[in-house]
């Protein structure tokens, strides 16, 4: 077997990999949208698909984790090629943690709907949505920057990260104000609080898959640096 034909199947096998890695990128993101879709209108239903798309999520993480082991045994790759395998590694763990948000968010609506809650003194779910829709946007930017290995797209999404921390900061104070105004709203303020954490915990993940394309394509770990530094760093 020649050596071309041994590389053009290490190409074929790392082609396949990364496009299981985006097909479960796709999955977490629709995730999180049912999630918060499921919390707005206390749809059970939706919130029950939810968890079942986490077992999916997770097998997933399982399946790509032993073939990624198995490729680094048999091909024993080096440089870049070995950095998108240890990449890919850190992908999909982000990528589950960010299913288990969604999960966590589903169950919380299936315990607001068991005890009989929906939303009476009009808490506001909307800014949790919007909050929402600010991190799916940042997981599907990611998701693109890693299919193209697009540094610039990845520091993209390092400089709007702080859009969900300041919505979330936002979102804190407006729910700290409704429960000293009237304390019917501190038991639902309470779990939105949980619901919004969660959500800027998918934002952090999204960063992290930012910093980890740039790990792969320069080789630089990024980790723990403001964005202005590691646009320095990888110039």
């Amino acid at each position: 077997m020649t050596e071309k034909h041994l590389s053009s199947q290490f190409d074929a096998e790392l082609s396949g990999i990364s496009t299981r890695v985006l097909e479960m990128g796709g999955l977490v993101e629709s995730q999180v949208a049912q999630a918060v879709w499921a919390l707005s209108n206390y749809s059970g239903e939706v919130a029950e698909q939810v968890l079942r798309q986490e077992e999916r999520v997770n097998t997933m993480e399982v399946e790509i984790d032993r073939d990624l082991s198995t490729i680094i045994a048999r091909r024993q790759p080096t440089a870049r090629d070995l950095r998108l395998l240890i990449a890919i590694s850190k992908t999909i763990a982000n990528l589950e943690r960010i299913g288990d948000e969604a999960a966590r968010i589903a169950r919380m609506v299936q315990r607001i709907l068991n005890v009989g809650g929906t939303n009476p003194v009009r808490l506001p779910v909307s800014d949790l949505a919007f909050e929402a829709e600010l991190a799916i946007r940042q997981l599907r930017k990611v998701l693109d920057a890693f299919a193209r290995l697009d540094v610039n797209a990845a520091l993209e999404v390092l400089r709007n990260d702080d859009q969900i921390d300041q919505e979330f900061d936002g979102l804190m104070r407006k729910l700290i104000t409704y429960m000293m105004e009237d304390p019917r709203t501190i038991s639902g303020s309470i779990d939105l609080v949980f619901v919004a954490k969660a959500i800027e915990r998918v934002g952090d993940h999204a960063k992290n898959l930012a910093e980890v394309i740039i790990y792969v394509v320069k080789g630089t770990d990024v980790r723990h640096n403001p964005v202005d530094a590691v646009e320095s760093m990888v110039r």
